[in-house]
């Protein structure tokens, strides 16, 4: 089983490998916007509880950046399946369907996790405090495990690049501007609020916020987040054992 698990792993980390001084380079572009217009722009005279708005910022912009990077590490797959036929290679292959979903969530996982240290590199250049521990780095890996199984999920279940872009639509766009990422969810009315809290975004953002500037860590959140990754791994599970039939 884990030998199965590297197998898959390391056929995407040469893939990336190969391409990583433009996959870092392509990385740098949106955060350093994301820094440049809210925090310097519009939040340098800012001030949010004890810090200013760029500390506010960063750890939102790092849940969503994890969130893009992970869903869109994986729907490539959808072409593969469909356009490819190259899934049926690892279909027929003598793996275990599960070391093949955990590779490929591992893969995208890896991606989001550089995508979000560029990011610390960049919000520490602009001046941001940033408290990163190892539980804020498990709440990463525990987003982009999320949102890399959404994106499996998606591409097993859509049959074009037009039906993922609407996951996107509807889905991932947003949460990406709902979820606490720029903006407390408190100042929302409460109906809509209650259902923005529900979403898994919103309970990174928070707890990244919260051990960024060392506030007690809301466990309700991290169970939350553990239980939407168990239902993603067996929905997604079930999504690529249906392609078998």
């Amino acid at each position: 089983m884990l030998q199965d698990i590297c197998t898959v792993f390391w056929r995407d980390w040469v893939v990336l490998k190969r391409r990583l001084p433009k996959f870092i380079l392509s990385r740098m572009v949106a955060p350093m916007l994301y820094l440049v217009a809210f925090g310097w722009g519009l939040g340098r005279n800012i001030q949010v509880g004890s810090g200013s708005y760029l500390d506010f910022l960063v750890p939102g912009i790092m849940a969503l950046n994890s969130m893009n990077i992970s869903y869109n590490s994986l729907t490539p797959l959808c072409t593969e399946r469909i356009y490819h036929r190259s899934i049926g290679e690892y279909i027929i292959a003598p793996m275990r369907f599960n070391a093949f979903i955990i590779g490929k969530i591992l893969a995208a996982v890896l991606r989001g996790l550089i995508s979000s240290a560029i990011i610390m590199i960049l919000a520490l250049a602009f001046g941001a405090n940033l408290n990163i521990t190892p539980l804020f780095v498990g709440i990463l890996i525990l987003n982009c495990v999320i949102f890399a199984e959404v994106g499996f999920f998606a591409a097993m279940k859509m049959d074009s690049y037009e039906e993922l872009s609407q996951v996107n639509t509807y889905v991932l766009l947003p949460m990406s501007f709902l979820c606490g990422t720029f903006f407390s969810t408190r100042t929302l009315p409460e109906v809509f609020r209650w259902f923005i809290d529900v979403l898994p975004l919103t309970h990174t953002s928070y707890l990244l916020r919260g051990i960024s500037t060392q506030s007690p860590v809301a466990l309700e959140s991290v169970a939350v987040l553990a239980v939407y990754a168990i239902i993603g791994f067996i929905l997604g599970n079930k999504a690529f054992r249906d392609q078998l039939k």
